[in-house]
């Protein structure tokens, strides 16, 4: 008897196999990370090329066999072609997808992770959000999410204002997280704590990362 399931999800990361085909993974409600094999996925014409590529989010129908997924339908929501299309946001999406890649797991509850990916995501494409304080935001709410923030720096000295916005962002719904502005001096105090605790608790280089510095 075979065995499908259905999951929704975004595609955080993808790499040629073979001839035509693609590996993906998937960041899902349902199954935390996984990975799946999707069989033509670089043949010319495939319905599954768009679908497989990194930002697509919705549903994908998987075979599940002994050892790993195979792709056999996908019914996309959400492409996020305006963040594609902006060189400086598609790599600040990128970066965030690879944190998402870093912290998360097979089989784990990651739907914290998912929700604050997504709505991340739809930050970057809002033109009137500063794509450094969705970064900085995003930093520090996935450390939370994965239970490690250890709240405001009792070393720093930081304005009321910086003190605010980091209890807002650790205690906030991620539904809520991009609904607040602040100044330049606030915003940069912001970084500098999200640049610290990312240096402690993430402990890799990100590829993406050293492009956004570059940009930025």
């Amino acid at each position: 008897m075979q065995d499908f399931c259905m999951v929704t999800g975004m595609v955080i990361s993808q790499m040629p196999v073979g001839e035509y085909d693609r590996r993906i993974s998937i960041l899902t409600k349902e199954k935390g990370k996984i990975t799946a094999f999707a069989q033509g996925a670089r043949r010319p014409g495939s319905r599954f090329m768009a679908a497989t590529s990194p930002f697509s989010f919705g549903e994908f129908k998987l075979y599940q066999g002994k050892n790993s997924y195979r792709l056999l339908d996908v019914n996309i929501s959400k492409f996020f072609e305006e963040l594609r299309e902006d060189f400086e946001g598609a790599y600040f999406g990128m970066y965030f997808l690879e944190i998402a890649d870093y912290y998360t797991r097979e089989n784990n509850d990651e739907k914290e992770m998912l929700k604050l990916l997504y709505q991340s995501m739809r930050a970057l494409e809002h033109k009137g959000l500063d794509n450094r304080l969705i970064k900085a935001v995003y930093e520090i709410k996935a450390i939370c999410v994965n239970g490690e923030y250890p709240g405001v720096p009792a070393d720093e000295t930081l304005t009321d204002g910086a003190v605010y916005a980091l209890n807002f962002i650790a205690e906030s719904a991620v539904e809520k997280l991009y609904t607040f502005t602040v100044s330049e001096a606030v915003l940069a105090e912001l970084i500098k704590v999200a640049e610290k605790y990312r240096k402690r608790f993430m402990d890799k280089p990100f590829k993406s990362l050293q492009i956004i510095e570059t940009l930025c």
